[in-house]
């Protein structure tokens, strides 16, 4: 299609016409009340303007007409907060307003101009409407539709103008924007933290599943069978709560989320650690039930990842873990024996998130071979 006219095969052509369109409503009523005072209605728009729902209404109409395919984002739908914001929604209604009356001028002296052509084309006599005075001749219609294009000209001018004009009289302020960016980085956050929470209980219990059902099919005694399926049980089971903990945590932002288990909880880890057979040997020392909430959640996270990682790359072997509390600082200690093939140097991802974990609390976290075992400790500093 031939390109100055591929506007007129746009939706938001006709919408933002009848965005223009919509204020010429005032201005019928206003001249039908008082014709000899046409600028009451800009007047009228500066305490209008200033009300904090007139932003919301105009954003809503804004984003409908102005832009209906994209749904243009960059036009705030919310009732102005600030001063500077009902005065940028006061300059919005007066530049609307003139964009009307330009579309209304425009509109009128295409239809005169159009009906002037027409009736000289016809031989017919001028009206006290006449516009052009022009002799008879029957080529005057074939310039008719130049009106009509001029109008349609405007029309999209118009409608680009007052698009723009939205984006930035309407847009959000500089404030507004940074609170955007802030939220925006706060939900980063919170989706990293989540993918944490994920990596570590589904990845520690999907571990110790799979040794445990290794260890119930070589077993001979079906008592040790019997119990190592029902820690496969126990284990499946407590990952779906955690799955279904997360899920709700993203399906509902308003209700509050289910708390993580706390340091208090890490005889279960060191429970589900023995039922893959890994012979695990545990020391708590201080008041574990006393460490913050957040640092005993992380603390807790931490030692899951650290037997998640043991059982996953040493199999069911002796492990030492220790807890140590006191008035200043939250001690994790966890000792394996090497593996018999070591992996490469670089830490893996959950060796990774351990460090960021305790780096997060501003503590530290240290790993690797160790007098002939691989050593895990990380300190974090309580107050």
């Amino acid at each position: 299609m031939f390109a100055p006219l591929r506007p007129l095969t746009e939706t938001a052509t006709y919408t933002r016409a009848l965005h223009l369109c919509l204020p010429l409503t005032a201005v019928a009523i206003s001249s039908f009340i008082d014709p000899r005072r046409p600028y009451v209605l800009a007047l009228l728009a500066v305490p209008v303007g200033l009300l904090p729902a007139t932003r919301l209404v105009e954003g809503i109409q804004a984003r409908l007409l102005l832009a209906p395919r994209e749904a243009d984002r960059s036009v705030t739908t919310a009732p102005a907060t600030t001063w500077p914001d009902r005065w940028r929604t006061v300059w919005w209604l007066e530049l609307r307003l003139a964009c009307a009356l330009a579309l209304l001028a425009v509109s009128v002296a295409a239809v005169l101009v159009c009906a002037d052509l027409v009736r000289a084309a016809v031989g017919a006599a001028p009206t006290r409407d006449t516009l052009l005075e022009l002799s008879p001749h029957p080529w005057w219609v074939l310039l008719a539709p130049i009106p009509v294009l001029i109008l349609m000209a405007a029309v999209v001018a118009l409608g680009e103008l007052v698009t723009v004009a939205a984006r930035w009289l309407l847009g959000p302020s500089h404030s507004e924007r940074v609170r955007l960016l802030e939220a925006r980085a706060e939900q980063l956050l919170e989706h990293n933290r989540i993918a944490r929470e994920l990596h570590d209980s589904i990845g520690h219990a999907l571990t110790a599943m799979v040794l445990q059902a290794g260890a119930a099919e070589t077993a001979a005694d079906p008592a040790f069978t019997a119990r190592a399926l029902r820690a496969v049980s126990d284990t499946g089971r407590a990952a779906l709560d955690d799955l279904d903990r997360v899920l709700r945590i993203l399906r509902t932002a308003e209700e509050p989320p289910i708390e993580s288990p706390t340091l208090a909880a890490a005889g279960a880890l060191v429970d589900s650690a023995r039922s893959a057979g890994a012979a695990v040997r545990a020391e708590v020392t201080g008041p574990v039930d006393a460490v913050p909430g957040p640092i005993s959640r992380e603390g807790y996270r931490i030692l899951q990842e650290s037997l998640t990682n043991v059982l996953r790359h040493c199999g069911p072997v002796p492990v030492w873990v220790a807890v140590r509390v006191d008035d200043a600082r939250l001690e994790l200690l966890v000792r394996n024996p090497l593996p018999d093939r070591p992996g490469a140097e670089r830490p893996g991802s959950g060796l990774r998130g351990i460090r960021e974990r305790a780096e997060l609390l501003g503590g530290r976290a240290v790993f690797g071979p160790h007098e002939g075992t691989w050593r895990l400790r990380v300190e974090i500093p309580i107050r």
